[in-house]
């Protein structure tokens, strides 16, 4: 069974050391868990939704069962950064709210901290931990 990304950061964070932390994100390497890490670390990335705290409904329904997994779902961040989608800021916000209330409560808040950049305050994972683990991510010119 696939974690889910708030369950991959939240084993990275449990991890001793660099190396342990380095070895947990190269087990669960996918698409989207590198989205996520560069939209968080990435400085070139500029999120085009407000800051703070999202108004949203969260998905109570219990795991495996009635949400979406951004494994999936990942593929629709473009629309909320600069560069992205070109749609209006209401239909972008109504969009990522959307996503959130389909995704596991525990992703929903991945997503939220990463529209902030603040998945280094929830969980211990540094930028440098993550260049180590994924050398191949180029990084900067984004936007």
């Amino acid at each position: 069974m696939q974690l889910l990304l708030n369950e991959v950061l939240q084993k990275v964070s449990n991890a001793k050391t660099k190396v342990q932390k380095i070895k947990v994100l190269q087990e669960h390497n996918t698409p989207a868990l590198r989205q996520i890490l560069i939209a968080n670390f990435d400085e070139s990335v500029i999120c085009m939704l407000p800051d703070g705290n999202v108004p949203y409904k969260k998905n109570d329904a219990p795991e495996e069962t009635e949400h979406t997994k951004l494994v999936h779902e990942y593929r629709k961040l473009y629309l909320f950064f600069k560069g992205g989608a070109n749609v209006s800021q209401s239909r972008r916000e109504t969009l990522f709210i959307q996503l959130l209330e389909g995704l596991h409560q525990g992703e929903a808040e991945v997503l939220c901290l990463v529209k902030d950049k603040q998945i280094g305050k929830r969980w211990k994972i540094t930028r440098q931990c993550v260049e180590e683990a994924f050398p191949q991510i180029q990084w900067g010119n984004r936007s």
